[in-house]
């Protein structure tokens, strides 16, 4: 892939399933209407834009992120990465090991943000404050190529099947839930339905749409069936072909499309602080 120069700044295709480096964009300056259009027609090829040496506040962070649509605010009993006893959510989420933050040190599997709320949000950005030296690397997934790459079998198979992901944020902490419904246990929370095969609202291309390891459920299947697709799927969708690990390094700003990626996150020493700010935007019902 060539690197393509628009009027005002650059865009550079990474070498892998996903991905695309923005140069020449500040943050901190307003977006004319020719740069919000391209930046948009950017992301829905790329999927992910990575923006780098920026220094912003949490509102210079708002302020840019909110040119792509308002900010996602979950239902008050559906809860979130950190929401409150009220079901309040912050616009800007630390997403930190440090006192107030949220997340930890601990790897985080692949995932779709909010998948189990009624509107997950449709894309993300992530601003690194403060990084470590070792761990900490976010991985992206292309799930537009999960889908292509599936045999016309699959295609047919799963195209109208609709999922379910439980809440993990209603579980205990430490508790073990089935990555499959079962039902000898019961579930925590309504399930929301949506279909396995999103259709992305901009770009009208196909995408799996699932998590690796959240609570879910195929409505339409029983459940040794279901349960068997699942983890066919995963293992398919969930592979370095269909990759892109990024190494953060302060100032980056990461804007990824929720609607046609997961991401996941590797562990890091405890003792190294890695402090990062995230605004997830709001989307609408999936089809």
């Amino acid at each position: 892939m060539s690197t393509t120069t628009t009027q005002s700044f650059t865009i550079t295709p990474l070498r892998y399933a996903l991905g695309a480096k923005i140069s020449g964009i500040d943050m901190n300056r307003p977006l004319t209407h020719t740069q919000w259009k391209q930046l948009q027609a950017a992301s829905n090829q790329y999927h992910v834009l990575i923006f780098q040496g920026q220094t912003l506040s949490d509102q210079s962070l708002f302020d840019f992120a909110t040119y792509f649509g308002d900010v996602f605010i979950p239902p008050a009993d559906v809860p979130v990465l950190a929401s409150d006893a009220q079901g309040n959510v912050p616009s800007v989420v630390p997403v930190s090991n440090k006192q107030g933050g949220h997340t930890g040190n601990v790897e985080l599997h692949p995932h779709i943000d909010h998948l189990w709320t009624p509107r997950p949000s449709k894309a993300s950005f992530l601003y690194a404050v403060q990084v470590t030296q070792d761990g900490g690397q976010t991985t992206w997934y292309n799930l537009q190529k999960a889908w292509e790459a599936l045999d016309t079998k699959t295609k047919k198979q799963i195209a109208a099947l609709s999922l379910v992901t439980y809440n993990p944020f209603l579980n205990e902490p430490g508790e073990q839930r089935p990555l499959y419904r079962d039902n000898n246990i019961p579930t925590k929370g309504k399930g929301y339905v949506h279909p396995l095969v999103l259709t992305h609202p901009e770009s009208g291309k196909s995408s799996l749409y699932l998590s690796a390891d959240t609570e879910v459920e195929i409505p339409e299947l029983d459940n040794e069936a279901g349960k068997a697709l699942i983890e066919r799927l995963r293992v398919h969708t969930f592979s370095a072909e269909f990759a892109y690990q990024h190494q953060w390094q302060v100032g980056d700003v990461v804007w990824w499309d929720n609607r046609s990626t997961a991401h996941a996150r590797s562990s890091f020493p405890s003792e190294q602080i890695r402090d990062l700010r995230r605004v997830s935007l709001a989307g609408s019902r999936p089809v």
